[in-house]
């Protein structure tokens, strides 16, 4: 059954970002701990370590300084829906974020779309508003897994260097 979910975490950027990460929704796990791919099996931070050559940033604090360090701009295309669970194939009746917010604040140079879904809500949806298109990226969430080892989804992830 799915239920009526609103984002609660705020974007993350600042007037030095140039890069801007979009996923499609916070998980359970994420808007419980506060903060983006926070479930303990998602890839992105392991991932994000291994492309910028560091630690991987285990604290809220930690990722926001990770982020802003390497000016990285964080958020979510939909500001609410209907879904089940963490499950983006569940997704109906979305609502999307103002990205128009981020634009406007920072000189961004190119947008990512993490996941498919991500990717066709923000074609569909923001697209038309924005007329700046996305790269796709694939997902680092566990249900991935067996499309994407680790390695292979680095590799994909060296696209937010090349800015």
């Amino acid at each position: 059954m799915n239920e009526l979910i609103t984002h609660t975490l705020e974007p993350i950027y600042d007037n030095h970002s140039n890069v801007l990460i979009l996923g499609t929704m916070p998980s359970p796990k994420s808007r419980e701990a506060g903060f983006y791919y926070s479930h303990p099996q998602n890839r992105f931070w392991p991932v994000m370590a291994a492309v910028f050559s560091c630690d991987v940033p285990r604290t809220n604090e930690e990722k926001r300084t990770f982020l802003f360090e390497n000016h990285i701009a964080l958020w979510d295309v939909l500001q609410s829906c209907e879904m089940k669970g963490a499950e983006d194939s569940s997704i109906k009746n979305p609502l999307v974020n103002d990205i128009g917010r981020i634009l406007n604040a920072a000189d961004i140079k190119k947008i990512f779309t993490t996941g498919k879904k991500a990717t066709e809500l923000y074609t569909r949806l923001c697209y038309p508003i924005t007329g700046r298109a996305s790269v796709y990226l694939p997902s680092t969430s566990p249900a991935n897994c067996a499309r994407y080892s680790l390695s292979l989804l680095t590799e994909e992830y060296k696209a937010l260097r090349k800015q």
